[in-house]
Parts: structure tokens; sequence; C-alpha cells
């Protein structure tokens, strides 16, 4: 018969010891790391100053940057970047050129903030981008909106028509199709929680991520070798940008199934174009579905390019603009 022995108390003292130090050594870790992030946001912040001007909006610090005479035109950035997107492409240098040309970042993104006073669906978005143009003067501009700034950019159509006076969206997500990376990103939206992931865990996932994501965004055309340079990688993975990523990663889904009923209500001029081997938004499930649902609309799937179609081929995007406008390229 074998022997039953009594647990030690020394043994369960030591397994609490252990279970305490291994705690204490977590926590020690998360702290490190979560200055070790916020110090290397401010240096960011520091090394990439603003490029352009600051708006107060119904509560939002809404940085922007406005240069050139002419027709207006707004450029809205899609997921994760910021206007910065839009000066690397060259788009913003050779609308200015003929137009004036309002980038804005969205709110949570580059330098513009993203209070937490409300849930910044892509309508919000729209209702404050409204208010900002409002004071900025600007009136029934041509609104190019790339990826998730497409989304923003077809709020603002549909809540206010008379304010938008054509649409070139880029690249955009415009029906509830699956969409995983909506899972990957609600850690990151959530309150609390998320609050200590983006000080610890979040970065250095995203920091290891990065390079593969941005390959993926323009294959199958290459990525530009100083592109993380250009829209500084610094900048993307602080927390506060991580934050507002994730949200809007959490929204797209119910967001466009809201919006869809809506599209074929459109009556201002509608320019689609997308890259025909974007690996991130099927062109075929998304831009030409609403070329068939905005029957006046134009399409162009541009060959040889992806997601990032306005690096790719930005002739397209500016000629698109040109032809609404009467500006030229």
């Amino acid at each position: 018969m074998p022997e039953f022995h009594a647990p030690d108390a020394s043994d369960a003292s030591d397994n609490t010891a252990q279970h305490t130090r291994g705690l204490a050594a977590v926590a020690a870790a998360s702290a490190i790391t979560a200055l070790w992030v916020a110090q290397r946001a401010r240096k960011a912040e520091r090394e990439h100053p603003p490029v352009g001007g600051f708006l107060e909006v119904d509560g939002a610090h809404l940085h922007y940057l406005d240069r050139g005479e002419g027709p207006p035109v707004v450029l809205l950035h899609g997921n994760g970047v910021s206007l910065e997107d839009f000066i690397a492409s060259g788009l913003f240098d050779t609308l200015a050129s003929r137009h004036r040309v309002i980038a804005l970042d969205r709110p949570g993104f580059g330098f513009s903030t993203r209070p937490r006073t409300r849930r910044w669906t892509p309508q919000a978005q729209a209702n404050l981008l409204r208010q900002a143009l409002a004071r900025l003067g600007v009136e029934h501009p041509v609104i190019v909106g790339h990826s998730w700034g497409a989304i923003v950019a077809l709020a603002l159509a549909i809540g206010a028509p008379d304010a938008v006076s054509g649409l070139v969206l880029v690249s955009g997500y415009y029906y509830p199709t699956k969409r995983p990376d909506v899972w990957l990103n609600v850690a990151g939206a959530l309150p609390g929680l998320g609050d200590m992931l983006r000080y610890t865990a979040l970065p250095l996932l995203w920091r290891l991520a990065l390079k593969r994501a941005i390959r993926t965004l323009f294959a199958p055309a290459p990525a530009p070798d100083n592109y993380l340079q250009r829209v500084p990688k610094e900048l993307i993975v602080r927390p506060s940008q991580i934050r507002a990523a994730s949200e809007d990663a959490s929204f797209m889904v119910s967001a466009v199934r809201k919006l869809a009923p809506f599209y074929s209500h459109l009556t201002m001029p509608v320019t689609l174009i997308a890259g025909k081997g974007d690996l991130v938004v099927d062109p075929g499930a998304h831009s030409m579905c609403l070329h068939r649902d905005i029957a006046h609309s134009a399409l162009h799937v541009v060959p040889g390019t992806g997601h990032m179609v306005h690096h790719s081929d930005m002739a397209a995007v500016a000629s698109a603009v040109g032809a609404m406008t009467g500006g030229g390229p």
C-alpha cells in the first residue's frame, strides 16, 4: 500500500513565494517597458514635429496641412498612418500645384488627438471634418479618401451631400465582408486592458510586424525602401496611434453595414480607384461592387498595384481629381 504524506507547509510557502516573485518580475518588466515606450513616443514627436497647423474643433486638437491655390481638395488617409502618407506618395505636392489642398490627421493619428468622449465612427469623424472645413473656409471640396479615409469620405457625402462636390475613393472597404484583422485589434481598442497593452506588448509586436505589413500593403508593387522614414515608424507605433488604429479596425465592419444602403443615393461625381493585386481589400468585393451600386461612378482598376495604389500610380489619383475640378492633375 503506497504511503501518503501530507503536504509540507514549507513547500506551499515556497510555491507562494515563487509565485509572488514571478508576479513582481512581470510587473517590473511591464513598468520598464511602459517607461521605454513613453520615452520613445516623446522622442519620436521631437524628431518628427508637426508639418502643419492646428485647429481646436469640438474638443479635438486637429492637425492639418493647407497649401496651394485653386479648387479645394481634401485628403483623408487610411488606418495606421497619417497625412504624411500623402506627402510621401507625392500626391499632396502634385495636387497643390493647381489646387488648394488640405490634408488632415484623422483623430488619434499623427498629431491629432482622439478624445474619449465619443466613439470615433466614420460618422463622428465626418462631423468633425465638416466643422474643421467650415473653420478653414473650405466649401464644396473634392474629397480624396484612401482605405479607411474612403469610409469617412462616404459618411460625409451621405450625411451632408451639399458639402461635397465629388469623391475620389482609393482602395476602400465598402461592404461588411469578413475581416480577421478586426479580432486582432479588439484588445488594443478596449478601455483599461487596451491602455495597458498599448504601453507594453502591443508596441513591441507592432515593431516586429511593421515591415512585413508594409510589404503586404504595397504588394504586388515593391514598397519604397524609405517608406518608414517618410512616414516615421516611431510615430506609427506610439500608444496613442495604436489605440486609434485598433478602434478604427474594430468599427469598420459595423460602420459600412450602416452606410451601404445609402450608396445608391449619392449624386455627386464619384471615381473609384483600386489596385488589381490588392491583398488587403479585395477590389472585386468592394470597389467593383460599389461601382455597380453607384451607377454614374467611374472605376479604374490599376494592374500591378496593391492597396497603396496612390503611391504606385499616384498620377491616376491626381488625374481623377483634376477631371473633377477642371484644375488638371
